[in-house]
């Protein structure tokens, strides 16, 4: 038999979700309090670089950022990736529009990335050491 139902005709609205989660002392190790809106997005930017993709069971396979396989490669095999991993990253966010004025500094053994995420709340500025 055929299920009959859902919908029909009606049309169905988009609803936002709320960004609320815990906020989280990276220094200490703690939770202490709660964040919304631009800070939560860019905690979970935060979370996003520092968690290396496919290594936690917890995250699945579209959670964190491809970093630790760019160790010892090429310079310019490293710039290339390195925005392209931290793009493919970041966008799986909902709440990140884009990632602009991505700029990668190679420092010896290093890079430093800076670069700004749009989200729906606003504009933020990151850097991340790799």
């Amino acid at each position: 038999m055929i299920p009959s139902g859902g919908v029909g005709n009606k049309v169905l609205q988009q609803v936002e979700e709320p960004s609320v989660t815990y906020a989280l002392d990276p220094v200490a190790g703690r939770i202490i309090g709660r964040v919304d809106g631009l800070e939560a997005v860019r905690q979970a930017v935060y979370k996003i670089l520092q968690t290396e993709r496919f290594t936690y069971l917890i995250y699945g396979p579209d959670y964190g950022c491809e970093l630790q396989s760019l160790i010892g490669k090429s310079a310019v095999f490293v710039r290339t990736e390195l925005n392209r991993r931290i793009q493919e990253a970041l966008l799986q966010d909902d709440r990140i529009k884009a990632i602009e004025d991505l700029t990668i500094r190679l420092n010896g053994d290093s890079a430093i990335v800076t670069f700004t995420v749009i989200t729906i709340y606003g504009n933020f500025e990151m850097r991340k050491e790799v």
